[in-house]
């Protein structure tokens, strides 16, 4: 569907007392069939689409030091590591060879690295690889960039582009409420400086996705505070390409709670696609939930199945390591009814 038109505000709409009427009162099936109601009206084609990429997390080294991530290592440490531009550069050559388009770029703050190198790191991409689209630099890590250098978000953006960048993940949204990211990330830009650097990014003319990792701290108003801060982004920039919402992973962290459910986590898929009426694309996250739940969430509001992820580090580390090749992947899509469609970033199909 047309992009522009999936932005555009709808009439009688969600609010967050209706939205939390719902949660409470709806059980699992009941909101699984209106969000799978709402996603077939935005997407009568019938096609489930996916994108082939690798995720690359060029250091692991981040004074972030966030109460979620299993990933990350303090500077000094001995597992910390920065990727050399050879390793990287043979990383882009054999995503290429195994049909990938796209590589997701992120990685912790290093303050080690200063905005040269990053600008290098792209300029070295694109020099070698000008067919390959850059997805990187999650909000906290661009806010990141401006703190250490100086110089304001749109700035940053504007050089990050110039040097290669295409596009924007909505990693580190975490649960835009500070009350939340004070507990689980206090040295992470606040919930106003994400929204920011997504505004900059928008004005600019990048397209992003938007993100939630939810089942931790925070309460079910708090995450219909988040759908309701993208939801406002959306309706005043349209920047927004997808939203994706996954739920945390509690192992080898320092925030110890119980794990959400795949029951929840299909629940909560559904009342996103509800309240995202703005969100063009809702994506399963089959790499915290596994391939199985990740074909149900089809039904539950999903149109997309995300990526092949040839590589996946942070989620893994907390002891998830589901892994589906292309060919897997899109069994799953037609084994649910529908057809597979590789995309790109913007959602334009490559088949």
């Amino acid at each position: 569907m047309n992009q522009d038109t999936a932005s555009e505000p709808k009439q009688d709409r969600l609010d967050t007392s209706r939205a939390l009427e719902l949660w409470q009162e709806s059980d699992l099936f009941r909101l699984g069939k209106k969000a799978h109601a709402l996603r077939m009206q935005m997407h009568p084609e019938g096609c489930v689409t996916y994108v082939v990429d690798r995720n690359i997390n060029y250091t692991n080294i981040c004074i972030s030091g966030c109460k979620f991530c299993a990933f990350f290592r303090p500077p000094g440490d001995s597992e910390g590591y920065v990727l050399s531009f050879e390793e990287l550069d043979r990383k882009i050559r054999e995503t290429k060879e195994l049909g990938g388009y796209q590589i997701l770029l992120q990685g912790g703050m290093n303050p080690d690295l200063g905005l040269n190198f990053y600008l290098d790191l792209l300029r070295l991409i694109k020099s070698r690889h000008p067919d390959v689209w850059v997805h990187g630099f999650s909000p906290p890590e661009i806010y990141y960039f401006a703190q250490s250098s100086q110089k304001d978000y749109a700035r940053i953006i504007q050089e990050l582009v110039q040097a290669g960048l295409d596009s924007i993940p909505g990693g580190g949204a975490e649960i835009l409420v500070d009350r939340v990211r004070s507990r689980v990330a206090p040295n992470k830009c606040t919930a106003g400086e994400w929204l920011e650097v997504m505004r900059q990014a928008h004005i600019l003319g990048l397209k992003t996705t938007a993100t939630m990792m939810f089942g931790h701290v925070e309460t079910v108003e708090e995450r219909i505070e988040h759908l309701q801060a993208v939801r406002d982004l959306q309706d005043e920039t349209g920047g927004f390409t997808a939203f994706i919402p996954w739920s945390f992973q509690p192992h080898g962290t320092r925030l110890q709670c119980r794990e959400a459910s795949s029951v929840e986590y299909l629940r909560f898929l559904a009342l996103s696609r509800l309240y995202l009426d703005n969100v063009p694309n809702i994506q399963a996250s089959w790499v915290t939930q596994g391939p199985m739940i990740g074909q149900l969430a089809l039904f539950w509001g999903a149109n997309d199945f995300g990526s092949t992820m040839i590589e996946e580090n942070v989620v893994s580390a907390a002891g998830v390591r589901f892994k589906l090749p292309e060919e897997k992947l899109r069994e799953l899509i037609t084994g649910a009814g529908f057809v597979p469609r590789r995309r790109t970033m913007e959602y334009g199909h490559l088949e």
